[in-house]
């Protein structure tokens, strides 16, 4: 059977620039060797060859983030090189038909914001706010899409809650004081963007969890929607990521379960729930990473044809889907575990940066070249 998807439909793979470009200084750069990328996959120097891979691919969108710490290294003076490098980037992709969708804040900081007291100072929303003002003049005609803030949910879990990321800050106290700064952030911005450029597109992409059993009661309005309602009246469109089912007894017990290289559960049925939980806010939802660690690529086109599967069954039921970015394009640096995990429909080497596309990789392409996936 042929699942068709709707017309226009975009379909790609998202990254980050951390995690894939090198040659980064910035906050996690500085917070010692496991948190250092360093040449990642020296995509800063290899994008087009990486795009012109993603239209091979017949993908027809790309979403990518741009790095504070590049653009502003130093408080209040932008550099120019940045600035047209990132321009150049965005041209390339329109060059190859590839619809931009930049994030604007994917978790690392210039190390001056981080001096003045990371997004606990008072005046931290004012300094994201000058960075948007200035990203979104810059490239108002290159860009429609435009996603603040990528998962506030983890990051602050990560960073404040649990302290396991940079600035280690391990305080419940914090952790919502930054994601009260975080909302204004975006609010802020949303207001920004459309006064630069009326008719863009505004939104973020929220990490929402299949939650199961008693955690559903609990956990999901804060989890999946707490960010999402704080700013209902602030976004064009809803950017969702989803990995993972949560719940008590599987947390405790992997039984014989399909699990990634990451010993995550794979529960595509969990997908449906989560898109027919967004249909409240009555937007459109774009899909911005749903991806596996799979280093051998065994899983990863059953997973994409699961994955996919659930959510046309979401959209005949009236959710209003209008794209799929895989995560990721390429193998990338996976934050605190390093290099260990690959997620890239196209393998990576580390020491000569060759790009090799796995089985997958064609596999998605046929699903992107038809707009429809077979089950």
């Amino acid at each position: 059977m042929l699942l068709k998807f709707p017309d226009k439909f975009y379909w790609g793979t998202a990254t980050s620039a951390y995690q894939v470009e090198g040659g980064i200084r910035n906050d996690w750069s500085e917070a010692g060797p496991k948190f250092d990328a360093g040449k990642a996959c020296d995509h800063y120097n290899r994008f087009e060859e990486d795009f012109d891979l993603a239209k091979e691919m017949n993908n027809n969108a790309h979403r990518f983030s741009i790095e504070w710490a590049r653009v502003e290294p130093v408080e209040g003076q932008f550099n120019q090189e940045a600035l047209e490098h990132y321009r150049r980037v965005l041209q390339a992709l329109r060059q190859r038909n590839l619809e931009p969708f930049v994030t604007l804040y994917h978790w690392t900081l210039p190390k001056w914001f981080t001096e003045r007291g990371h997004w606990l100072n008072i005046g931290a929303a004012q300094y994201f706010e000058r960075f948007v003002e200035k990203v979104v003049g810059e490239y108002k005609d290159l860009v429609r899409f435009w996603i603040t803030l990528n998962e506030p949910n983890i990051y602050t879990s990560h960073s404040f809650l649990r302290g396991v990321w940079p600035p280690f800050k391990k305080s419940f106290y914090n952790t919502q004081a930054v994601m009260r700064t975080q909302i204004e952030c975006h609010k802020k911005s949303y207001e920004i963007i459309h006064k630069i450029s009326p008719q863009a597109q505004v939104g973020i992409s929220n990490n929402n969890n299949s939650f199961l059993g008693i955690l559903k009661f609990f956990s999901e309005y804060y989890w999946n929607h707490q960010f999402f309602d704080a700013i209902k009246d602030y976004q064009d469109f809803i950017g969702v990521n989803y990995y993972i089912p949560v719940s008590l007894w599987r947390t405790i017990v992997k039984g014989s379960r399909d699990l990634t290289d990451m010993s995550w559960e794979i529960y595509p049925k969990g997908f449906y729930h989560v898109l027919k939980g967004l249909k409240q806010y009555k937007k459109p939802i774009y899909i911005t990473e749903n991806g596996l660690a799979d280093a051998r690529d065994e899983k990863r086109s059953k997973f994409i044809t699961e994955h996919l599967e659930w959510t046309h069954k979401a959209i005949g039921e009236g959710v209003d889907v209008r794209g799929y970015f895989h995560w990721s394009l390429l193998d990338n640096f996976e934050w605190d575990k390093g290099f260990g995990p690959r997620f890239g429909l196209i393998e990576v080497d580390y020491e000569t940066f060759k790009r090799t596309p796995r089985p997958s990789f064609r596999y998605y392409a046929e699903i992107c070249k038809n707009n429809a996936v077979k089950i």
